[in-house]
């Protein structure tokens, strides 16, 4: 007699790979692909999404799914199937209610837009792509109506990338850190400016990479499992545990931007590496949320890389491969540099106490755009007024402004949220990796991060997309989420960086 729960777990599988298959060749669209491919591989990847969402929403599917939750009712309910089981019903509860050809329509339709966005940013070109993005908010929002009523039709949508959160929580959060994160925008303003001209200057590409390489490897990433390639704009990847890929983007006059975003899709890649291998092919290897998924992208990426207890061990390897542009630079004025306020207009350049600003003008106008009390048209100036309000600069094109995220082109309306929450996250992690290991900071000053990451995977990477965000949040730290420790991190790390009482 077949093992329901194994039946279960064998058609999971063969969706798992359908779907990762679909993201190879959405990888090499953005990294290796030439132009000429864009329609062919609209409709390869169309034809992929809507049979593997054909098959997951199918009678036999739910039929092996009931089979498998009787059967994991004998379960410890924390076990991997019965996690595993739980995981999926949610999920296809949900797109039991999405039509195959809508899956087929929204993939052709968004993989020829992220082809259109990539020739257009460059040229700040929003016309071209206006008509695209057009279409995907018209399919966002037939999506949303799939799942009415609903308190918001923004909900449905964030649900797929944060399960449980609603728009109306973000908002209240967001209300806090906004009033808060100004004041302290604002009284650094007041305070003499760091100097960081010691990173813009010639840091050839190569050694750019070599570098950052050298860093990541240092916090765990396994190049066995991974590789690092170029693209318009930085990802991370996976088609299996055993293969994890990250991109970024170089500028040879500018250092952060590709150290950066290197240490940032490291952290993404190595929470997918520390998934246990008992989890592989199954519907829970993956992040438990983009929230959670961002947390370690943004702990290895702040937490740890903008920390003066990194630089102290890194600094003068970082000098010895640019001698010319820092031979002469302290390691102080260095750390000031990477860690200098200043509202700036590219998101994923932007310093910490300001970041949050730009998602949440992003969340605002995705909201209004989903209402339908912002035109498409109208997009621009209202990005540019709203950029104008919370930041004080203006931005001087649309490359810089409205086109410069690869989100939109990509479908992915609500995903926008959950790097701030990821932050709120990693503040509450990093507090209680302080509780548990006192000593960390001291073997982040010699180069070692071995404990560090040993208490990430046994805390959070090897369960995977087990457990819910919010109950991981809560098993790991006894809290719920909640934006005090993210705030307390940010007024002791620059109150005393720019001496405010």
């Amino acid at each position: 007699m077949t093992d329901p729960i194994q039946h279960f777990k064998d058609l999971v599988s063969e969706i798992y790979d359908l779907r990762t298959t679909a993201a190879l060749l959405d990888w090499d669209q953005q990294t290796k692909m030439p132009t000429g491919g864009a329609e062919g591989r609209a409709y390869q990847m169309a034809t992929l999404m809507g049979i593997a969402h054909h098959k997951f929403t199918s009678a036999a599917f739910g039929e092996a799914l009931d089979a498998a939750e009787t059967a994991a009712q004998a379960l410890d309910p924390d076990s991997d199937d019965a996690r595993h089981v739980m995981r999926v019903k949610r999920d296809y509860l949900k797109q039991v209610k999405v039509p195959s050809e809508w899956v087929s329509e929204f993939t052709r339709t968004t993989s020829l837009a992220q082809q259109v966005w990539q020739h257009a940013k460059p040229k700040s070109d929003f016309d071209t792509f206006k008509p695209h993005l057009r279409r995907i908010l018209e399919l966002r929002r037939e999506y949303a109506n799939f799942f009415q009523p609903y308190d918001h039709i923004y909900d449905p949508l964030l649900d797929d990338f944060e399960p449980g959160m609603k728009s109306a929580h973000v908002q209240e959060i967001f209300a806090d850190l906004r009033k808060e994160q100004v004041a302290l925008v604002q009284a650094i303003a007041e305070k003499a400016q760091a100097d960081d001209s010691v990173l813009h200057q010639k840091f050839p590409i190569e050694r750019q990479r070599s570098f950052g390489e050298q860093v990541i490897r240092r916090f765990g990433y396994d190049f066995e499992r991974g590789r690092q390639d170029k693209s318009a704009h930085p990802f991370t990847t996976s088609f299996g545990l055993g293969d994890v890929r990250i991109t970024t983007r170089f500028q040879e006059d500018f250092l952060s931007p590709a150290l950066f975003a290197t240490m940032h899709e490291a952290g993404h890649a190595i929470y997918e590496q520390g998934i246990k291998t008992s989890l592989a092919r199954t519907w829970v290897a993956d992040g438990a949320s983009l929230g959670i998924h961002e947390s370690q992208s943004r702990l290895w990426e702040n937490f740890v890389g903008r920390a003066r207890p990194f630089w102290t061990y890194f600094y003068p390897r970082l000098k010895e491969t640019f001698p010319e542009a820092l031979g002469r630079v302290d390691g102080e004025t260095f750390f000031r540099a990477v860690n200098k306020v200043e509202p700036s207009l590219i998101r994923v350049e932007a310093d910490e106490a300001t970041y949050n600003l730009h998602i949440m003008l992003r969340f605002e106008l995705e909201r209004a755009l989903l209402e339908d009390d912002l035109s498409v048209d109208d997009l621009p100036q209202a990005w540019n007024d709203r950029f104008e309000a919370y930041l004080g600069i203006r931005p001087p094109d649309h490359a810089r402004g409205v086109l410069q995220d690869i989100h939109w082109s990509g479908g992915s309306v609500g995903y926008f949220p959950t790097y701030a929450l990821g932050n709120l996250i990693a503040a509450q992690w990093w507090e209680k990796i302080h509780e548990d290991l006192p000593d960390v900071e001291d073997q982040i000053a010699q180069g070692e991060f071995g404990e560090l990451l040993a208490w990430l995977r046994s805390n959070i990477h090897q369960h995977g997309a087990k457990f819910m965000p919010n109950e991981l949040i809560q098993r790991v730290t006894g809290k719920e989420l909640t934006a005090q420790p993210y705030l307390t991190y940010l007024k002791s790390k620059f109150g005393a960086l720019y001496g405010l009482t």
